[in-house]
């Protein structure tokens, strides 16, 4: 009696999710570049590419809310492996990545990505698996674990303080001025996140901005 609770309380939590917004269906819609592979959503460039991101959604939001993000940075030229995660949430597959890079050879240089929870997963899974990827791109999170800043560019908003908080590390650190938790993704806004001073679209420029040059630093 018990388990069936904590069953029914579980599938209540999760179950009460962040939607993507229609802006973010829209990309999906409009685009042959993107397509669904099992739990995939897969970007890829208009050219050949040798370097891949792994993205990690945060808890309880619906993956699709990062395709306009992701598909701006696969416009730089660089591909985009969206996983969507069992329950929304990465915690209950941190290791996904491994299977990604198993299933894609055709990549030689590996990041892997996130955002809030999913960064604290995908941050896991670099200081698990070092040799698997080239760096760590966190978005609204920090380091967790024992990954080298040198090798991470962290990302957050001037008015996501908790993050800001936690980060005691100097290397690749990126504040976007006016920018909140949520803004990162496109599902509206969080429970407990403060209103943004600039829009969804200057906070995922900016944060496209800072990948472009990160990753130009780390492959250069």
């Amino acid at each position: 009696m018990i388990l069936a609770i904590l069953a029914g309380v579980f599938f209540w939590y999760v179950s009460d999710y962040y939607r993507a917004e229609d802006v973010a269906l829209e990309v999906m819609a409009q685009d042959s570049g993107i397509t669904v592979q099992d739990n995939l959503t897969i970007l890829s460039p208009t050219y050949p590419t040798d370097t891949a991101i792994i993205f990690y959604p945060g808890a309880k939001v619906e993956a699709e809310a990062y395709l306009p993000l992701l598909d701006q940075i696969r416009q730089t030229g660089v591909a985009c492996i969206l996983v969507h995660m069992p329950f929304r949430m990465a915690i209950f597959d941190a290791n996904a990545a491994e299977e990604v890079i198993s299933q894609f050879p055709e990549f030689q240089h590996w990041y892997i990505a996130g955002h809030s929870m999913g960064g604290a997963m995908a941050s896991q899974f670099a200081s698990d698996h070092p040799d698997q990827v080239d760096g760590l791109i966190l978005m609204g999170a920090y380091i967790y674990g024992d990954y080298p800043d040198e090798k991470t560019l962290t990302i957050y908003g001037s008015l996501n303080q908790s993050v800001e908080d936690h980060i005691d590390y100097t290397e690749n650190i990126v504040e976007i001025e006016g920018g909140n938790h949520a803004q990162f993704g496109n599902y509206g806004p969080q429970k407990g996140d403060l209103p943004a001073a600039i829009s969804a679209e200057e906070q995922q420029k900016q944060t496209v901005e800072a990948i472009e040059a990160f990753l130009a630093q780390r492959n250069g």
